[in-house]
């Protein structure tokens, strides 16, 4: 049973979109202060996390981009959501700041042989992460959906999404549209995705990765996972 991991390491100040909060993690409790209880004496390591709800890989919830009453926070949404059938599409060879078309996933849906299939997550590996990381580009750079190509992947009846990127749409207008295409049809996406790469050419596989339950929150980190069955 290979599982691949998707997730990005959570960091202290790790790099993040300049309207959400900087992750900070600090030792709380270390193995230094010793305790004694009853006579016996132990110590226990604690690190203390700051950081939002969209920190790293995550998932965004509907009430993240639906303003509408009854949006649902990210603990009312069914775990069904978060253990389906997946495919990933190659889009590697898209330029950087470049913006992905329809045309562009029906060639690499071809090229993939397989179906996006209704309930499916589908994910995009753009080799944004490669290009990219440990740079500013990282925040800026990523290719993305536009309006089209979402309602494209909308039609097909998906779960979800997932790029390697911090936004599903380039930097802008391009970008609320996708989010609002999400809110529209009835789907959502993943952010923050690595090793993508690795999925490229295996067919159908298990996307499994579930949130925290955070009470009404707007998304969650996840520990994504590819689970190639065979």
């Amino acid at each position: 049973m290979p599982l691949i991991d998707l997730s990005r390491e959570i960091t202290h100040k790790m790099p993040r979109l300049p309207n959400h909060p900087m992750v900070i993690i600090a030792p709380f409790s270390t193995h230094e202060e010793k305790r004694e209880v009853d006579g016996y004496t132990f110590s226990s390591a604690v690190m203390s996390l700051n950081m939002g709800d969209h920190s790293g890989t995550h998932v965004d919830a509907p009430v993240h981009f639906d303003e509408r009453p009854g949006a649902r926070g990210i603990d009312e949404m069914p775990l069904e959501d978060f253990f389906t059938e997946a495919v990933c599409l190659d889009l590697s060879h898209k330029p950087l700041r470049s913006e992905i078309s329809v045309e562009d996933l029906e060639a690499a849906e071809r090229a993939a042989g397989v179906e996006i299939r209704r309930g499916d997550t589908v994910l995009l590996h753009m080799d944004h992460y490669r290009r990219t990381w440990g740079t500013e580009g990282y925040i800026t750079d990523f290719p993305g959906l536009t309006k089209a190509s979402a309602t494209w992947l909308g039609q097909k009846g998906i779960r979800m999404f997932g790029v390697e990127a911090v936004s599903p749409g380039r930097p802008g207008r391009a970008n609320f549209e996708v989010h609002h295409v999400c809110r529209d049809m009835g789907f959502t996406h993943i952010e923050g995705l690595v090793n993508l790469d690795r999925l490229v050419g295996r067919g159908r596989f298990r996307f499994i990765g579930f949130p925290l339950k955070i009470k009404g929150g707007s998304g969650s980190p996840i520990r994504a996972v590819a689970w190639i069955e065979g």
